[in-house]
């Protein structure tokens, strides 16, 4: 007797429908031949993955190079931290970007001694210097 006939006269749904469950191996050391076994899952279900996220580039670094000019308001450098330090005619936002409060050229200059390093602004010809940037020689015990 074929299977295909048995599944005729019988029916493949009687077959299921009538067969016992187990839920463990102790239910069906009892008797008999089990036709429906449970399968649990053994993957997540629809594919989930551990890539896929990408954060947008910051943009950081110099923007404007030694020599160049620039206006009030030009953004000089970008960065996260103080690698450069304000100079003259200076200024520095809350997330460390330098940008220029005068008209003229971009100047870079490097302490000797601490290795810091500074941004200036010169201004353009024929500008009045602030007196904070004048590079009078004046005793130290005199204060202006």
């Amino acid at each position: 007797m074929s299977f295909s006939s048995l599944c005729r006269r019988v029916g493949l749904k009687d077959l299921i429908a009538n067969a016992t469950v187990y839920t463990g191996a102790t239910e069906a050391s009892g008797g008999g031949l089990n036709l429906v076994f449970r399968r649990w899952a053994t993957k997540k279900s629809a594919g989930s993955t551990k890539n896929g996220r990408d954060s947008n580039p910051k943009y950081l670094g110099v923007k404007k190079f030694g020599g160049e000019k620039v206006i009030p308001g030009n953004i000089i450098v970008r960065q996260r931290g103080t690698r450069f330090h304000p100079g003259d005619y200076v200024g520095m936002g809350k997330d460390h970007t330098l940008y220029a409060l005068k008209e003229g050229q971009v100047r870079f200059e490097r302490n000797k001694l601490s290795g810091r390093k500074w941004v200036h602004v010169d201004p353009k010809d024929g500008h009045i210097l602030h007196p904070i940037y004048t590079k009078a020689d004046q005793p130290s015990g005199q204060l202006c």
